[in-house]
C-alpha cells in the first residue's frame, strides 16, 4: 500500500464531488456522541487535508456543530460529506463517499470511551479517548 493516494469522491445524487490528492488512506472511526447522532452510528472516514476540491458547492449546506468544527452536507440528497475543523480547515470525508479499490486501512478510532456498549469493532486499532484526541490539537502553550 502507498504512503498516499489520490481520492475521488462523490455524494449519492452525484450533485457534490470531492477530489483530494496526497491523502494518507489511514481510516479513522469517530464513536463521539455528535457523529453518531449524525450518521445513526460512528463516522469512518479520511483525512484528506485542507484543501480539497469540491466541485457543486452550490448544494453544499454546512452546520455549525460544535466551537472547534462544522459538518458539511448535500443539500439534495443529504450525504454527509465533510467535517472540517475550523481552526486548521482539515476536513475529514466520510470514507463511503469514496471508491473503495483496496486503498484504504482502517487504523484508529477516537472517543472510543463514548463508544455505546451495544456494537463492537474486530480490528484491532489504536484506540484514542476524547481527552486523549483533544490533548493531540491543543494549542501549545
Amino acid at each position: 500500500m502507498s504512503d498516499t493516494t489520490s481520492v475521488k469522491g462523490k455524494c449519492l445524487c452525484g450533485a457534490v464531488t470531492i477530489e483530494a490528492t496526497s491523502v494518507k488512506p489511514r481510516v479513522s472511526a469517530c464513536h463521539c456522541h455528535m457523529c453518531r447522532r449524525w450518521g445513526g452510528g460512528p463516522l469512518f472516514c479520511v483525512n484528506v487535508g485542507t484543501e480539497p476540491v469540491i466541485a457543486g458547492e452550490e448544494h453544499v449546506k454546512v452546520f455549525d456543530s460544535s466551537p472547534w468544527a462544522e459538518r458539511g452536507f448535500c443539500a439534495d440528497c443529504g450525504s454527509h460529506l465533510f467535517y472540517r475543523v475550523k481552526q486548521s480547515r482539515a476536513h475529514f470525508v466520510p470514507v463511503g463517499l469514496f471508491e473503495d479499490k483496496g486503498a484504504f486501512v482502517f487504523d484508529h478510532q477516537v472517543f472510543i470511551d463514548e463508544k455505546p456498549m451495544y456494537y463492537e469493532l474486530a480490528n484491532e486499532t489504536q484506540c484514542l479517548t476524547g481527552a486523549e484526541v483533544f490533548a493531540m490539537f491543543a494549542p501549545s502553550s
